[in-house]
């Protein structure tokens, strides 16, 4: 019986986990409950639950919410370790991603920028 409590503890553990990194991601991107429920197809209340851990999450529902975090299943998974990069980081390489070529040169002319000011800061 011991196995079946540290499955069951593990189980919780990890719904919990994965709610945070959804609520943190629709956080991140300034979006409702109300408007990832529309995207997802569930109810606003559903998106509620699943970010506390109090609903389970199916394979379709969260392949869904990965796409529209533009993440990877696994970023909310913990399956394949971070690439090591803050997340900040890599929401901006991938909206730079986006960008068109000459508008990533501005961007990259502003980061040249911001990292000499803070340089001089320092």
């Amino acid at each position: 019986m011991q196995t079946s409590k540290s499955n069951t503890e593990a189980s919780d553990h990890e719904r919990m986990l994965l709610a945070e990194r959804l609520r943190e991601a629709r956080e991140y991107l300034d979006l409702s409950q109300e408007e990832v429920a529309k995207a997802v197809g569930i109810p606003r209340a559903a998106v509620s639950l699943v970010e506390s851990g109090q609903r389970r999450v199916d394979a379709l529902e969260l392949k869904k919410f990965a796409a529209l975090y533009d993440r990877p299943v696994s970023y909310f998974t913990d399956e394949v370790p971070s690439a090591g990069l803050p997340a900040e980081v890599e929401h901006l390489a991938r909206a730079a991603a986006n960008l068109s070529t000459r508008d990533r040169e501005e961007l990259a002319r502003f980061a040249e920028f911001l990292q000499t000011r803070s340089a001089r800061e320092r």
